[in-house]
């Protein structure tokens, strides 16, 4: 019933461990990445089968080793908040490794001499790859000052 009203297809209730797994590969080689969340013994199995296993910090002790993510709290509304914070990591991780990739690309042949009409001292050029990398982890740090 609460199924349908939220519009989900499949529902598999009553299984046993070895079941959820199976039940899982299935399902991942049916529709691509999978993901599980669980909170007991019985879930330990499929928690590791899933692609990212999501244990709820109030689970056994079993399924949250198990689990890829252990969630603070019991909230299945929080499971929101890991998908959008992970988003935004995986966003300004990609944005980090552009960043490092281009200002090398620019800065290291003319560092090396490449540009006969451009040249820049060796501690310049040492000053601004510390400044590639602080400015890289300012901006990985600022995920942590941001509220999902």
């Amino acid at each position: 019933m609460v199924a349908r009203k939220l519009g989900i297809d499949y529902v598999y209730a009553g299984l046993m461990p070895y079941d959820k797994a199976n039940i899982i590969k299935e399902l991942s080689t049916k529709f691509g990445v999978v993901a599980m969340v669980g909170d007991g013994i019985n879930d330990a199995v499929a928690l590791k089968t899933a692609d990212i296993g999501i244990a709820m910090g109030a689970g056994t002790d079993i399924a949250k080793s198990a689990g890829d993510v252990v969630l603070l709290s019991n909230d299945l509304t929080s499971i929101l908040s890991f998908i959008k914070l992970s988003r935004r990591i995986l966003n300004n991780i990609k944005f980090n490794i552009l960043y490092a990739f281009m200002y090398n690309a620019v800065l290291i042949p003319i560092a090396a001499g490449a540009v006969p009409s451009l040249t820049i001292r060796p501690e310049w050029a040492g000053l601004a790859m510390a400044l590639s990398s602080i400015t890289v982890t300012l901006n990985a740090l600022r995920l942590r000052r941001s509220r999902v």
